[in-house]
């Protein structure tokens, strides 16, 4: 039965999605003919092919070291049968990336196939001048380095990382999907990035269930499908969020399903839905029943049945990047200056209300601040049930800091920032103070450590992670208050006077990363001043009181250089998005300079009294403790130090009469 299972998962899927790809691209025309310079029908069929033996081999590679990190024991055999499926898939994915790059490249140019000098010479421009082609062997090199790591790496804190560049090697395939040059190319990079990401981590879970089968006894298999499942319950909702953004983005309106992009997006649509339902099966009723050999059975086969839909979906996905949008990609013959820098048309004035008011939604935020939320509610609901105690306070915090860094990242901030530099430096300055200022006193490593429960088998999951990255020495040099007060502080100039700022301003990976930055940044300095968390070390009050001074004091100094400063940052961005209304774009830099002034003199005296709070409450438990001993001990330690002090008095008295 196993064996069965461990073929016809694989080919169940495989065979599905050739087949679903053939199909949707008749229905889509995606490899029709080509009215001028076509590539020939080997081109038209073999570059969407390979792209979808990329996606099914990016989701072996990222499936299977997903499940050793953070599902299958290490001393488990099937620990290393994950190991070589992920070698396997990830050379599978350099040879299909490079195939596809390949055939990108006659796509594009139409050019028949030769092994002349102009052949090889138009090749290798495309790979290395062509944003498409960098893409291609970016990716295809990417892998080549996977296949060797997958091979030598054994550490599972390696693999880690590991895991961390098989998700980057999607990234340059994520940058050059639909949308490239229109009005929410930032939204569509992220819809689809999250899409192929979380869809692989879902699929290749689920095939590498079924490739480890035989290798995976009954109480094993229970734990490795428990939390095989959970992880499917994210993915479900992220790739059902992006998915319909980029659905969004692509079609407009409803009256444009009918088309063919829109009916292969309605097929996929009927695919998640059946995935959906496999899942919920899975976790409602075969689960738990999984030590009857009869039910074991009926869950391979539910396996099986389940990959069949994945392949339907793939082979739809893959034909879909090849098949015409109903909204047309190509940029309009005249173009704003706003939308040729940033890639979105320019806002209306700056009001009060437009800045409440208007949004541009992130999905990565508007996903982790609702993600946030849930698991943090989730933790404490678990924590009452058991009958431990969470102070309500720290939860209306945890929510409120979530809120407003959603806010930053998804309203009024998001759509400003990239015309305002004010505006920039005010969503900065919250997101480096007054979000942590929230969320620090929420203690959510404590909340997380309490409620999520801790493995005997080896593996490693959420709570394992958790603490080892805080004890890690990593963790012990930046989570040190002086290291985590300069970085604090010196950020500033490392931001805005570096290259960084011109990155983090016109690439959207580059914003991203700087959201992050500011965040942990801040959230790292303000847990050295008045963190609950555990940390290996805590400054004395005073000296918190001091670095909290001397940093804020860095602040001021930088916000009176802006202030005074009459030389623009990113002149060629800032002055030249053809904004006709507001302050120029000089006086608004010297309010932005005003803002990290003094913005952040709110935070700072509220953590100079929070400091002075705790500061107070800390003496007052140690005059406290100190009490309850003496009482304890009926006063020794006084009663020693008062003889002590009478032998001192008669040994003088002696010495005086001696005289």
């Amino acid at each position: 039965m196993l064996r069965v299972v461990r073929i016809a998962g694989p080919a169940a899927l495989v065979v599905a999605a050739f087949v679903a790809l053939l199909l949707a691209l008749a229905i889509g025309g995606g490899a029709s003919p080509q009215l001028l310079e076509d590539p020939g029908a080997v081109v038209r069929f073999g570059l969407p092919i390979s792209t979808m033996l990329v996606n099914l081999s990016a989701a072996g590679m990222i499936g299977a070291l997903g499940l050793v990190l953070f599902a299958i024991p290490p001393e488990s055999p099937a620990h290393d049968r994950a190991l070589d499926v992920a070698a396997g898939s990830a050379a599978l994915f350099t040879v299909a990336a490079g195939l596809t790059g390949f055939f990108s490249y006659l796509s594009v140019t139409a050019r028949a196939l030769s092994f002349d000098d102009a052949f090889s010479q138009g090749l290798g421009q495309f790979l290395t001048q062509i944003a498409l082609g960098q893409a291609w062997l970016q990716t295809t090199l990417i892998g080549a380095v996977l296949t060797v790591l997958c091979f030598a790496v054994r550490n599972l804190t390696a693999l880690f990382f590991v895991g961390l560049l098989a998700v980057a090697a999607l990234i340059p395939m994520a940058q050059q999907g639909h949308a490239a040059g229109v009005d929410g190319h930032d939204a569509a990079i992220t819809a689809l990035g999250l899409h192929i990401v979380f869809a692989a981590a879902w699929l290749g879970g689920l095939l590498v269930i079924a490739l480890l089968s035989r290798r995976l006894d009954t109480p094993k298999l229970v734990d490795v499908v428990s939390r095989y499942s959970s992880v499917a319950i994210v993915c479900f909702v992220v790739v059902a969020a992006s998915g319909y953004v980029s659905a969004e983005l692509r079609i407009g309106s409803l009256d444009r399903l009918l088309t063919p992009y829109g009916i292969l997006v309605l097929v996929k649509v009927g695919a998640l839905v059946a995935l959906g339902v496999f899942g919920a099966v899975h976790r409602r009723w075969v689960i738990r029943r999984l030590g009857s050999t009869e039910r074991r059975r009926h869950f391979w086969w539910l396996i099986v049945a389940e990959l069949a839909f994945m392949g339907i979906a793939s082979g739809f996905a893959a034909a879909l990047a090849r098949t015409a949008t109903p909204i047309p990609e190509t940029p309009p013959a005249e173009q704003t200056a706003a939308q040729i820098l940033t890639g979105e048309a320019l806002p209306p004035e700056l009001t009060v209300q437009n800045f409440l008011t208007q949004w541009n939604f992130d999905l990565i935020w508007v996903l982790v601040c609702a993600f946030a939320i849930f698991f943090y509610i989730a933790g404490v609901v678990r924590l009452r049930r058991r009958g431990d105690a969470w102070p309500w306070y720290r939860t209306v915090l945890w929510i409120a800091g979530i809120l407003l860094l959603f806010y930053v990242t998804n309203g009024g901030l998001n759509v400003y920032e990239k015309f305002l530099f004010s505006v920039h430096m005010f969503g900065h300055m919250t997101l480096s103070m007054m979000v942590p200022l929230l969320l620090v006193p929420a203690g959510p490593i404590t909340l997380a450590l309490r409620a999520i429960k801790k493995r005997d088998d080896g593996s490693r999951g959420m709570r394992e992670w958790i603490l080892l990255a805080v004890h890690s020495k990593a963790a012990t040099v930046i989570a040190n208050p002086v290291v985590a007060g300069v970085l604090f502080a010196t950020s500033l100039v490392a931001f805005y006077y570096t290259p960084l700022f011109r990155w983090a301003t016109e690439d959207h990976i580059g914003h991203e990363w700087m959201i992050v930055h500011f965040l942990i940044v801040g959230y790292l300095f303000v847990q050295a001043l008045i963190g609950i968390d555990p940390v290996p070390y805590k400054l004395p009050y005073p000296f918190r009181l001091l670095l909290l001074l001397g940093t804020m004091a860095f602040h001021a100094f930088f916000g009176l250089a802006l202030m005074q400063g009459n030389g623009l940052l990113l002149a060629d961005w800032f002055g030249a998005t053809g904004r006709d209304w507001g302050p120029s774009a000089i006086v608004d830099q010297q309010n932005g300079g005003g803002i990290a002034w003094s913005i952040g003199e709110i935070p700072t005296f509220t953590l100079a009294l929070i400091v002075a709070i705790q500061w107070s409450r800390s003496d007052k438990k140690e005059t406290t403790r100190l009490d309850r001993k003496a009482d304890r001990t009926n006063e020794a330690e006084l009663g020693e130090y008062n003889a002590m002090l009478e032998r001192l008095a008669d040994r003088d008295k002696q010495k005086d009469s001696q005289r």
